[in-house]
């Protein structure tokens, strides 16, 4: 069977699906698109459930959906000593992978211009005249697609050749407690009261949803992933030792491997044919997070598309924000810097506001500056000289092969 159409859209995931709304929603005046999303069908290529938190100042679109809101932020250092922090005008927002979903298919299936096709991509390309996508249904029968446009969103087979990369990997249980324990107003953002590995750093974060109930997870920043009986090990000891949970429940589990490396990831593979969202860079480096530069890489191709211009997705980070996550992933990853502590003294420092904007790239060159203040300067300063003098390499993984990012069941950590 083959479709012709003016834009393809492959994986359903945060990227796929927030230019799928975007394209499915022409402004008035606009160029509409005929799009179709490739979905995967239900298998190991889906998806899974999982979580994405981000911050906004004031109301955003996806408001209705959100499973929960705070408006206070917490740090601990190792020592216990804590930070507690207002963040108004910003909230920090936790959404649910399978209410975004549900919200884009019914908005896409209302109107003319979105049609989605639950099929799995083998081979995406460019041809003459345009590019096509080779795809294969549930039942086995092929697909073709034409389309002048294409739009990858699935993750790349491998890494890009870097300086530094580090993973971060992470394990998240969703508890309910038989006692309040937890403050419902307050996420608590990087805990480091958790054993230190030796290179990397690890800290717990909780979002609690009410006094007994919480997602509680425990993340690593380090070269080497924990498998999944290492992370519920270090799950028991945090929600046991640290916490003081005493009796409770899991209800539900997640884990994910992000990748924070300083290699360039390519936004078009071929002619017409381009990446989007983790895949593009929409990662931060330093940080994890990706939903909000995903919001805004769509909306830039999505508007691009509408105006007929060209969609190449610009950068996901400007170039500034780029470099200093390449210094600070390098002094971490030689031992230049002493994570917890580096974190913990920007916590104390710096207005939690300032610090999340920055933290997701949206800071201006003074207010960078005025940050630079409160880190270790001579440490940040040999890793940014050392930088150029450090060839870019694959990174092998713990088997000898180049680690592949995975799809996170929900890349809700820092």
């Amino acid at each position: 069977m083959d479709i012709e159409c003016d834009a393809v859209v492959v994986g359903a995931g945060a990227a796929g699906l927030s230019l799928a709304l975007r394209l499915a929603r022409p402004p008035a005046g606009a160029r509409p698109v005929r799009t179709v999303l490739l979905a995967a069908p239900p298998g190991p290529m889906r998806t899974a459930r999982r979580t994405w938190c981000y911050w906004e100042d004031g109301p955003g679109p996806y408001d209705r959906l959100l499973t929960a809101s705070w408006e206070r932020l917490r740090a601990r250092a190792r020592d216990g000593s804590t930070i507690d922090a207002a963040l108004a005008p910003l909230r920090y927002k936790m959404l649910d992978s399978d209410a975004f979903e549900d919200h884009v298919l019914r908005t896409v299936a209302d109107g003319p211009w979105v049609t989605t096709v639950e099929a799995l991509a083998e081979q995406v390309g460019s041809v003459p005249g345009g590019t096509r996508v080779r795809a294969r249904r549930p039942d086995g029968s092929p697909l073709t697609v034409h389309a002048r446009w294409v739009f990858d969103s699935r993750p790349p087979s491998r890494l890009p050749p870097a300086r530094t990369t580090l993973m971060q990997h992470f394990r998240g249980w969703f508890v309910r407690t038989r006692r309040p324990v937890f403050d419902p107003g307050t996420v608590e953002f990087m805990d480091f009261r958790t054993p230190q590995p030796t290179q990397g750093l690890s800290f717990g974060y909780v979002l609690p949803t009410g006094s007994r109930e919480a997602l509680v997870e425990y993340t690593e920043f380090t070269r080497r992933v924990l498998d999944r009986d290492a992370h519920d090990r270090a799950l028991t000891d945090y929600t046991g030792r640290v916490l003081r949970t005493g009796g409770h429940e899991i209800t539900a589990s997640e884990q994910g491997v992000i990748p924070m490396t300083d290699g360039d990831f390519p936004r078009s593979t071929a002619e017409g044919v381009f990446r989007i969202g983790a895949s593009a860079g929409a990662v931060r480096p330093s940080t994890g997070y990706a939903f909000s530069a995903v919001q805004r890489q769509c909306a830039a191709v999505a508007a691009a598309l509408h105006a007929g211009r060209h969609p190449l997705p610009p950068p996901a980070h400007s170039a500034r924000s780029r470099f200093m996550d390449a210094v600070l992933l390098h002094a971490l990853d030689r031992g230049r810097v002493d994570g917890p502590a580096f974190f913990t003294r920007l916590f104390t420092r710096v207005p939690a506001p300032l610090l999340l904007r920055f933290l997701d790239g949206r800071t201006s060159l003074p207010e960078d500056l005025s940050l630079g203040r409160h880190v270790p300067v001579a440490a940040m300063l040999g890793s940014a000289l050392a930088l150029p003098f450090t060839p870019r390499r694959d990174r092998p993984g713990p088997d000898g092969d180049t680690p592949r990012p995975t799809t996170p069941d929900a890349p809700t950590a820092p």
